[in-house]
């Protein structure tokens, strides 16, 4: 399992909240029961040695995008891209702790029912479903 992150101007503060409320949410846990990616952009924020320690606590694996791959950096920015268009933007969000609040519903949206162009229009988990039923007979 592995998450996925960028900076996007926000603190190690707040990333370090993120990674904490991310990890409780998952297991129902202060920490996760075996060693989960944890995959970040190269942003100040992920590679301090504040967050990589807390991520090490946590039982999360720290693994940072490689500098210059246009290919690894386009996905997290494409999340970040949807997730500030299609939820932050539309949604109130007078401080972080309440934007932290909402997040858990907003993925949940994301990989349930938000439609994806590059999924045929269906959410993820609909395409993983789609992909895990055996093809119908064709008689």
């Amino acid at each position: 399992m592995a998450w996925v992150a960028t900076t996007g101007g926000i603190s190690g503060e707040m990333i370090r909240d993120l990674m904490l409320a991310c990890v409780e949410r998952r297991f129902t846990a202060l920490r996760a029961p075996h060693p989960v990616q944890w995959l970040a952009d190269n942003g100040s924020a992920y590679a301090a040695h504040d967050t990589r320690d807390f991520a090490v606590a946590l039982n999360l694996v720290a693994c940072f995008t490689p500098v210059r791959s246009p290919e690894s950096n386009g996905v997290s920015e494409a999340f970040v891209k949807t997730l500030k268009r299609d939820y932050a933007r539309i949604n109130p969000r007078p401080d972080a702790a309440t934007v932290l609040q909402q997040l858990p519903a907003w993925i949940d949206d994301y990989n349930e029912v938000h439609p994806h162009k590059g999924l045929r229009m269906r959410s993820p988990r609909e395409f993983v479903r789609a992909q895990s039923q055996p093809a119908p007979c064709p008689v």
